[in-house]
């Protein structure tokens, strides 16, 4: 067992597979950016002329309001996905008490995620409910395996990173997330979203992967998960079985 015995038992953590820790960034860019898009600064803020205003905090600091908070999160979200912000950047949108919450901050635990793409991206001819993988990034990442390491070429990781099929969520950003634990399961219910009849399961392996129910409350993932195992640690991972 990887935790100690007696008082402190249980109060060792392990991080996650492929998990990291943000290091930090500069907040200048996207306070410009904010005012730039239309953020009405503290300074200014007449709460009794925009009552229902959404309250936009950097790293724990209130720095002003906005009115149309859900262009605002879709475009900064858009911005991440291009790099045009830092991947580490978590945006927390918290409807019910209108707060857009924004950490560039050092010390936040994220781990990776596949984006799931909200609307039908006619350019690429991703449909909407799809991963943003598409094939032609996969066929990038085999041609890596011929290219020397140090080569221009190389696609690998940073690159899904930088165009936006991978996204790095702490722990606040994703409880706002609705995440699908296989790419399969993504695919069944975007078919029965369609109207599609469900399949019946034939497999009778006793080895075989249990399958939790279709949610139809669920209205729409936002992200994927790379494989099931990745929400485990290091020791929990190689039990039997963990699922």
């Amino acid at each position: 067992a990887e935790t100690p015995e007696g008082q402190a038992c249980g109060l060792v953590k392990n991080l996650s597979l492929m998990c990291s820790i943000s290091v930090g960034t500069s907040t200048e860019p996207i306070i410009e950016y904010m005012i730039s898009r239309n953020m009405e600064v503290l300074e200014e803020y007449e709460p009794q002329r925009y009552p229902h205003a959404t309250k936009i905090f950097l790293n724990g600091s209130w720095i002003g309001v906005h009115q149309d908070a859900r262009s605002l999160v879709r475009d900064v979200q858009q911005l991440r996905r291009a790099n045009q912000i830092p991947a580490e950047v978590s945006l927390i949108r918290d409807i019910r008490d209108r707060e857009f919450k924004i950490f560039s901050d050092a010390g936040r635990v994220m781990r990776p995620l596949f984006v799931v793409e909200q609307e039908d991206d006619y350019e690429n001819g991703i449909q909407k409910g799809s991963l943003a993988l598409t094939k032609e990034m996969v066929r990038r990442l085999e041609m890596d395996q011929a290219l020397p390491p140090d080569s221009d070429e190389h696609f690998g990781w940073q690159g899904l990173v930088n165009a936006g099929v991978i996204e790095y969520l702490d722990a606040e950003e994703e409880e706002t997330a609705m995440i699908c634990m296989t790419p399969e399961d993504l695919e069944s219910y975007r078919q029965a979203k369609l109207g599609a009849p469900e399949q019946e399961d034939t497999n009778e392996s006793l080895n075989k992967r249990l399958k939790t129910k279709m949610n139809p409350s669920t209205h729409m993932y936002t992200h994927c998960e790379i494989h099931p195992s990745m929400i485990l640690g290091i020791c929990a991972s190689i039990i039997p079985f963990p699922d």
